[in-house]
């Protein structure tokens, strides 16, 4: 049962918001823990500029056909299937927290959990590697683009290309300049991997926190209902189960190896809640985002302990191949 058990960055996730309604940031203390958050974000991705290594993005490049298909299912199918959740009456799922399911299938895919299962089921990890740090490098100009097209489509207002420029500034600039300095300092960044595990997801923490205390201030706990965030749980699980099916028996058709399958599979399903808290600061900005990180929240949770089922499965199935053949090589010896 371990397995459905929530890990311990959701804990401290829950923890954060409860925290957020309890005693929310406001006034001169949330302007100056809003400084703080940006340069959190920056440092953040500086970090994940340095640790990406050059020789990872070429061999990567080489495997175009599974990249693509994964960029696809991330920036198209997603999408679709969040604009086609929009004929779901507002009396059902709030606009709110629709934009927010909207806001989370334009986000690209993450990178850590996506090579764990990758790699725990037996997939191609190399490819994994490549395609999730690509998808977070696309992410950071497509995301905004979608945001921008998707909600001025919808009625409900876009962003101005400010926000874009913001993005470049204090997302992908940092990243830019990690990944020129990876030479001399990457592979310090990979060894202290747990000494800077607090930076990943105490950035991540400070912008929940300051988006639920803006959420709070204003009401969101009066504004929607136990019901209404069940509903957002049953849709983040219905677009979860579409895209695996999607990517699962689409990847076979296309006749990709099993490695390449488990790699799409799950490199697809997955998105980031690292890349689309700060996103979502930096889009939204002066906007309360509480009910648009929401859904991407209750989102991660149920993506990572789904997709920890499917990588054992394929892990069982890979053993009892290996056991078969051993106990064949034994009985019939060459």
């Amino acid at each position: 049962m371990r397995r459905f058990l929530p890990d311990t960055f959701t804990i401290l996730l829950v923890c954060t918001v409860i925290l957020a309604s309890i005693l929310p940031a406001s006034g001169a203390f949330a302007g100056y823990f809003g400084t703080a958050t940006t340069l959190a974000i920056a440092l953040l991705f500086f970090l994940h500029g340095a640790r990406l290594a050059r020789d990872v993005v070429i061999a990567g490049l080489l495997h175009w056909r599974l990249h693509l298909v994964i960029l696809l299912t991330t920036f198209a199918i997603f999408p679709l299937l969040g604009m086609t959740l929009g004929l779901v009456p507002d009396s059902i799922l709030p606009r709110p927290l629709y934009l927010g399911i909207l806001f989370l299938c334009v986000l690209p895919s993450t990178v850590q959990s996506s090579i764990a299962f990758t790699s725990m089921a037996g997939g191609n990890v190399p490819a994994a590697i490549c395609s999730a740090s690509a998808s977070n490098i696309f992410g950071m100009f497509l995301t905004p683009l979608l945001v921008g097209l998707l909600f001025s489509v919808g009625g409900h207002g876009g962003f101005s290309w400010n926000a874009l420029l913001q993005i470049f500034t204090q997302l992908l600039l940092p990243f830019i300049l990690g990944q020129a300095l990876q030479p001399w300092i990457g592979d310090w960044i990979r060894a202290k991997k747990k000494l800077l595990m607090p930076v990943d997801r105490g950035s991540i923490l400070m912008v929940v926190y300051l988006a639920f205390s803006t959420a709070v201030v204003e009401g969101l706990w009066r504004t929607f209902s136990l019901t209404d965030i069940a509903v957002v749980i049953v849709a983040d699980i219905v677009l979860l189960a579409i895209v695996l099916c999607a990517t699962t028996f689409g990847s076979r058709l296309l006749g990709f190896n099993e490695a390449d399958q488990i790699t799409i599979t799950f490199c697809g399903s997955k998105k980031s809640l690292a890349s689309g808290v700060p996103m979502a600061n930096v889009i939204f900005a002066g906007q309360p985002i509480g009910a648009i990180v929401l859904p991407l929240m209750l989102f991660h949770q149920i993506q990572l302990m789904v997709c920890a089922v499917i990588a054992q499965k394929y892990a069982a199935a890979h053993h009892r191949r290996a056991t078969a053949a051993e106990i064949e090589q034994a009985a019939n010896p060459a």
